[in-house]
C-alpha cells in the first residue's frame, strides 16, 4: 500500500507560471523558471538560499548543459545561458513568428540534445493547430520531429531512452514513441487517453521503475502511470494548478512540483498559490536529468 506523502511548501517565492523543474544532481541545486516573468530560479536546499537569474519572456523551458550553463526554449528560438557570467546567447529560430505561437516544455535527451515543443493560443477548437516539436544539438542544428500539437508539455524519456513520451495538453493526450539516436520518431500511440482524469498533462517526469509521473494541471493534483498507461496512483496538491515535477535531492526521492498564481489561462487565488512545493515519503527514486552537449 502507497504511504501518504509529505508535502510542504519551499521557500516563500510566488511564480505567475512555475514550470521546467530540474535537478542539478552536480551542484545539488533545484533550477525552475517562472515563465511569464522571464525568471530562472536555482534553490540550494541545503541552505534555502534562491539565486536569481532574469532572461527575456516569455520562457518556454530549460535543460541543464555543461560548465554551469543551460540552454533555453524561450518565445521563438533556442539559447544559451551562463549562470557564472549571467550572459545570454541568442541559438537558432524555429522559423515561426505567429504572435500566438512559442516554444514551451522541452527536456535535454539521453543524447545530448534538447527537445521542445510549442503551445498556441488563441486557437478556436476547430482550427488546425499549427505548432509542432524540435530537436536542437550543440551544433544549432535544428530538427522538426512532430507537426499538429495544439499544447505540447511533458516530454521525457524510459530509464532505457528507448520510449519517448509526449502530452497535448489541450487534446488531453500523452503519446509514446519510439526513440533512437538519431533519425525521426516512430511507432506514434497513444499513451494514456486523459478525459477520464479530468485534466490533460502537464509537466511530467519518469521515474527509476519507468512509470511516468504527470500533473493534472486542470484539477490540483499529480498522477503516476505504468509503463502500460494504467494509472496507479493520485496525489492531491495544496494548490489548484500545479505544473511541472521533478525529481531531486541526494537521493533523488523527493518530487518538486511548480505551480500557477495567475497565467495567461488559469488563476489561484489560494494561500500557495504559485509556490515550490516538495512530495516527500512517496516510496520512490527518479533518474539523474541528462543534459544537453554531452552523451
Amino acid at each position: 500500500m502507497n504511504a501518504t506523502p509529505h508535502i510542504t511548501r519551499v521557500g516563500t517565492t510566488t511564480d505567475q507560471l512555475g514550470e521546467s523543474p530540474v535537478w542539478d544532481d552536480r551542484t545539488q541545486l533545484l533550477i525552475w523558471i517562472d515563465s511569464l516573468a522571464g525568471s530562472i530560479r536555482r534553490l540550494s536546499p541545503a541552505t534555502g538560499a534562491i539565486e536569481e537569474h532574469q532572461v527575456p519572456a516569455p520562457i518556454g523551458s530549460l535543460a541543464l548543459a555543461r560548465n554551469d550553463r543551460a540552454v533555453l526554449a524561450l518565445r521563438h528560438g533556442f539559447a544559451h545561458y551562463d549562470f557564472g557570467t549571467r550572459e545570454l546567447t541568442a541559438g537558432p529560430s524555429i522559423g515561426l513568428d505567429h504572435p500566438m505561437l512559442r516554444l514551451n516544455d522541452g527536456k535535454a535527451d539521453p543524447f545530448g540534445r534538447f527537445v521542445a515543443g510549442t503551445m498556441q493560443g488563441g486557437r478556436a477548437e476547430d482550427e488546425k493547430p499549427l505548432g509542432g516539436l524540435y530537436r536542437i544539438d550543440e551544433a544549432g542544428a535544428i530538427e522538426h520531429l512532430e507537426s499538429d500539437l495544439a499544447v505540447t508539455n511533458g516530454p521525457c524519456f524510459s530509464p532505457d531512452g528507448r520510449t519517448f513520451y509526449l502530452a497535448d495538453t489541450a487534446r488531453r493526450v500523452i503519446w509514446a514513441y519510439d526513440y533512437r539516436c538519431d533519425g525521426p520518431l516512430l511507432n506514434k500511440r497513444v499513451f494514456a487517453e486523459m478525459d477520464a482524469h479530468g485534466s490533460g498533462g502537464d509537466g511530467a517526469t519518469v521515474d527509476a521503475d519507468g512509470h511516468l509521473w504527470t500533473v493534472l494541471v486542470r484539477i490540483g493534483a499529480i498522477a503516476r502511470f505504468a509503463p502500460d498507461g494504467t494509472m496507479v496512483r493520485k496525489i492531491e496538491m495544496p494548490v489548484r494548478h500545479p505544473t511541472s515535477a521533478t525529481f531531486g535531492g541526494p537521493s533523488l526521492d523527493i518530487l518538486y512540483v511548480t505551480s500557477i498564481s495567475c497565467s495567461t489561462h488559469l488563476a489561484d487565488d489560494s494561500p500557495g498559490a504559485g509556490g515550490l512545493f516538495a512530495v516527500e515519503g512517496l516510496g520512490v527514486k527518479g533518474l539523474p536529468a541528462h543534459r544537453f552537449g554531452t552523451r
